[in-house]
């Protein structure tokens, strides 16, 4: 699935913290590396293989700024989401002020933790995409290079925004994504949750690829939001 590319790295020394978010993004995909302290997060920091570095403020010898500080002195541009405990202005200041990109109040929910690493990707031309040229479910075809769309023998004609969402449930089949998570996929931002937009953008895709065949892919997970899979 394209992993070995998607890198994440986590300095972090609370045991809970680490078995939260690694188990959660290695559900999602991403290959997770661990550091447990500020030197070991600066060495591998430094190898420059990440796409993303989750840098924890509180760590048992140096500071989160500290290592941010040092990572941006020894040239690594790696977007950098710090966490802290503390939800202070001066907090945010000082840790944007050392290098970093974003930050995160603990505790957080994965949802958010996911959404922000995304937004640092595709900030800092990550690799956010895997690459795969097609993707296939059922008879459903997407191909990523000419933007075409098949269901079995039929050409499917969509817009660019339609064509988006849909490759963001093939890119994950069988995975249910919650309005929110849509939004921040599609459209890249957190837009107001209130919004009915992904529900509209939801029932003219099924229009297209469902509502004329005896299999419907699309489906509902009421509570939860949608999923694409032919079971």
């Amino acid at each position: 699935m394209g992993t070995s590319y998607m890198r994440v790295l986590l300095v972090e020394d609370d045991e809970r913290i680490v078995n939260f978010v690694q188990r959660g993004l290695k559900a999602e995909g991403y290959a997770v590396e661990v550091a447990r302290s500020g030197l070991e997060g600066i060495t591998l920091g430094t190898e420059g293989k990440f796409q993303v570095i989750i840098l924890d403020i509180g760590l048992p010898d140096l500071n989160g700024r500290q290592v941010c500080e040092r990572l941006r002195d020894n040239g690594i541009n790696t977007p950098i989401l710090m966490l802290t405990a503390r939800d202070t202005v001066q907090d945010k200041v000082t840790g944007l002020r050392a290098g970093a990109d974003d930050y995160m109040t603990k505790p957080f929910a994965f949802e958010e933790l996911l959404a922000r690493i995304e937004v640092l990707m595709r900030r800092g031309g990550g690799e956010i995409k895997l690459e795969i040229k097609e993707f296939r479910i059922a008879d459903l075809i997407l191909n990523g290079e000419t933007h075409e769309v098949m269901r079995g023998e039929t050409l499917i004609d969509l817009t660019p925004k339609e064509f988006a969402l849909l490759e963001c449930f093939m890119r994950m089949p069988g995975k249910v994504l919650s309005r929110t998570r849509i939004l921040e996929q599609v459209w890249g931002y957190s837009a107001d949750p209130l919004t009915n937009v992904v529900d509209v953008y939801i029932r003219q895709l099924r229009r297209k690829i469902d509502d004329d065949f005896d299999i419907k892919l699309l489906k509902t997970v009421r509570g939860f939001g949608y999923k694409l899979d032919a079971s």
